[in-house]
C-alpha cells in the first residue's frame, strides 16, 4: 500500500491529518518511516501530523529561536528542510543519523513548498562535525575516491547508485519478458576465457608471512595450492554461460569480472560488472545484435519520465558540472539510443572509411590491426545517424578470441574474419561486443592451435572411461579447456552471445566522465582502498 494515498484522501476534508502507514510485522518496523522522496512529492493544503522520517543531517543553519536542518536519506538529490526550536538542536551536526517527528506543512520561506515542523528529535548516530570528511562545500571526485566508504553519502553519488539499481530492474523485466533465464556464474575459474593472461591468480593463505610471525619448521615457504590446478578470478562468464545455455536455452547474467590490466585510465577497472547473455539455437549474428539494440532501447524508453534521470541531469548551482558531461550532450546520447535501426558496417568498411578520411590520426588505420580509440570515435561520429551507436562486424580472425566462429572465405577481404561485432557509441567508443561461437569441434581445435592455446591431447577412452587427471607433480593442461571442448562433443547447437560493460553503460548514460565514479567501491590498478 502506498503510504501517500491515505494522505491524499485525507487532504480533501477539513480535519487534522495524520500520516497513516501500512501495518507491518515488528521485524519491518524500521523500514516503515516515509522517505524524503515521498514527502517532497506530497504537497497537501493542510498540515499533516505524526510524520516520522529517518536520515542524515546534510547541513545546519542556526538562528536565535529556530534551527533549519537540511536533511536527506539517499532517496532524493533534493534535501528536505526541517525547522525546529533551537533548544532541540543538540546533537544535530552534519553527518549525524537522526529520526525526526513532526508535521508536514506549507513552508513560510522560499526554496521549498513544504517543510517539516519538528516536534521531537532522536539522534540515532552522533557525528563529530569537525572531523566528518564529507562537508557541504564542493569536493573533487579525486578526493572523494579516497573515501569510498563515505562517498555514497554525497547526494549525487547516491543518485548514481539508485540509477544503477533502476537499470538492473529494467534489465530483469526485459530478459524475463523474452524468456531468458537469469543465472549465477562462478567468480573462481580454472579457465582464462580471453586467453590474454590478464588474470588474478587465487591462492590460499598468506604467501609472505610477516617477520613477527616466523614460519614453523614444518611450514613451507611456498603456499600450498588449494585446488588441483591453477585458479583465477574470472574475466568473463561467457564460457560457463555457453554450458548453461545447452541446458536452459537463452540465458543471461550480471556478475563481477576481473582484469589484471595495469591501466589507470578513465575507462578501466580491475573489478567491474559484465552483463552477458547467450542465445542457444541461433544461426545469425543479426539476432544477437538485434537483442543488444532492443535491450538498450528498452532501458532508455523506460526512463522517459524517470526522477533519477532528471536528478543526474540537474546542474543548476552544482559545482560538479565541470566533472560531468553537459546535459544537452547526455540528451543526445539517450536520443541516439532510442532512434533506430542502428547502422551496421563491417570492419573492412570501417578501415576504408578511416583510410579515406582527411583526419590526421595518430595511429594509421591498417587492416589486420585493432581499431584505436580515435578510430572508434571517428566511426561512431561519422557513421552513426542522429547520434546512434554503430555495430562494426567481421573483424580479422587473428585479433579476436579463439572461440569466435570463422566466416566463410571472402576473396574481397584481405584476410580471414570471424562472425563478431563491437558496438561503438559516440564520445565513449566500445561498450559491448559479441560473436557467434564456434560450435564445431574440429574448427574450435584448429582455432585454439592458431591462437597458441594447445588443446588437451587426452581423449576419452573407447570404453567411455574419463581421461586421467594430471597429478599434483605435473602441471595441469594449459588453460584447462577440456570441459569447454566437451560441450562440442555432445550435442552443441549453433549459438552466440554478447558481453556489455555495465559500468561503462552507467558512465555513458549518466554523463560521469570516469568509470572510477560509477562503482560504489572501485578497484583499479594500484587502488583498492577498502
Amino acid at each position: 500500500m502506498n503510504p501517500i494515498r491515505p494522505l491524499l484522501r485525507g487532504a480533501l476534508i477539513q480535519r487534522p491529518l495524520t500520516l497513516s502507514l501500512p501495518t507491518a510485522p515488528r521485524a519491518f518496523i524500521s523500514t516503515a518511516p516515509v522517505s524524503v522522496e515521498y514527502l517532497l512529492g506530497f504537497k497537501p493544503h493542510e498540515p499533516v501530523s505524526e510524520v516520522k522520517v529517518d536520515g542524515f543531517v546534510r547541513s545546519v543553519r542556526a538562528q536565535k529561536r529556530h534551527c533549519f536542518v537540511s536533511f536527506g536519506d539517499g532517496s532524493s538529490l533534493e534535501p528536505l528542510q526541517a525547522v525546529l526550536p533551537a533548544d532541540q538542536a543538540e546533537g544535530l551536526t552534519i553527518g549525524a543519523a537522526v529520526r525526526l517527528h513532526g508535521s508536514w506543512s506549507r513552508s513560510r520561506g522560499r526554496g521549498q513548498s513544504h517543510e517539516l515542523q519538528v516536534e521531537r528529535v532522536t539522534v540515532l548516530g552522533p557525528s563529530d562535525a569537525k572531523t566528518f570528511p564529507i562537508q557541504k562545500k564542493y569536493q573533487t571526485p579525486e578526493y572523494l575516491r579516497t573515501l569510498p566508504h563515505l562517498r555514497p553519502r554525497v547526494p549525487f553519488n547516491a543518485a548514481l547508485l539508485r540509477f544503477r539499481s533502476e537499470i538492473i530492474t529494467s534489465l530483469n523485466t526485459f530478459f524475463t519478458d523474452r524468456h531468458f533465464i537469469q543465472t549465477h556464474t562462478p567468480i573462481l575459474t580454472s579457465s582464462d576465457c580471453e586467453g590474454a593472461g590478464e588474470v588474478f591468480h587465487v591462492s590460499a593463505g598468506d604467501p609472505t608471512p610477516s617477520p613477527s610471525s616466523p614460519l614453523s619448521p614444518s611450514a613451507s615457504k611456498t603456499p600450498k595450492s588449494f585446488f588441483r590446478r591453477p585458479v583465477y578470478t574470472t574475466v568473463s562468464a561467457q564460457l560457463h554461460l555457453e554450458a548453461l545455455s545447452q541446458a536452459l536455452g537463452n540465458v543471461w547474467t550480471l556478475s563481477p569480472t576481473f582484469r589484471a590490466e595495469q591501466s589507470d585510465t578513465p575507462r578501466h577497472l580491475s573489478e567491474f560488472y559484465m552483463l552477458e547473455a547467450e542465445m542457444s539455437f541461433t544461426d545469425s549474428m543479426d539476432s544477437v545484435m538485434d537483442l543488444v539494440e532492443d535491450m538498450l532501447r528498452h532501458i532508455c524508453n523506460g526512463f522517459g519520465a524517470s526522477k533519477v534521470k532528471e536528478e543526474l541531469l540537474f546542474r543548476v548551482g552544482d559545482e560538479r558540472s565541470s566533472d560531468l558531461a553537459a546535459p544537452d550532450q547526455i540528451d543526445r546520447r539517450w536520443e541516439g539510443l532510442t532512434w533506430g535501426p542502428w547502422p551496421r558496417i563491417t570492419y573492412t568498411e570501417a578501415i576504408d572509411i578511416l583510410t579515406n578520411s582527411e583526419t590526421p590520426f595518430t595511429h594509421k588505420p591498417v587492416w589486420g590491426q585493432d581499431l584505436h580509440t580515435e578510430h572508434e570515435k571517428y566511426i561512431a561520429a561519422k557513421v552513426g545517424e542522429r547520434n546512434s551507436p554503430v555495430f562494426v562486424t567481421n573483424y580479422p580472425k587473428d585479433i579476436k578470441a579463439f572461440y569466435m566462429k570463422a566466416n566463410d572465405h571472402d576473396s574481397s577481404v584481405p584476410g580471414a574474419t570471424v562472425d563478431c561485432f563491437d558496438l561503438l557509441v559516440p564520445d565513449f567508443c566500445e561498450i559491448a561486443g559479441g560473436s557467434m561461437r564456434e560450435h564445431r569441434l574440429e574448427h574450435l581445435l584448429k582455432s585454439m592451435r592458431a591462437h597458441g592455446m594447445a588443446p588437451p591431447p587426452l581423449e576419452p577412452s573407447p570404453d567411455g572411461a574419463a581421461a586421467e587427471e594430471p597429478s599434483q607433480s605435473q602441471p595441469a593442461e594449459n588453460n584447462n579447456l577440456n570441459w569447454y571442448l566437451d560441450l562440442r562433443r555432445w550435442g552443441c547447437p549453433p549459438h552466440g552471445g554478447f558481453g556489455l560493460g555495465f559500468d561503462r553503460l552507467i558512465c555513458y548514460l549518466s554523463g560521469v566522465q570516469t568509470i572510477h565514479d560509477t562503482a560504489a567501491f572501485p578497484r583499479w590498478y594500484g587502488r583498492c582502498d577498502c
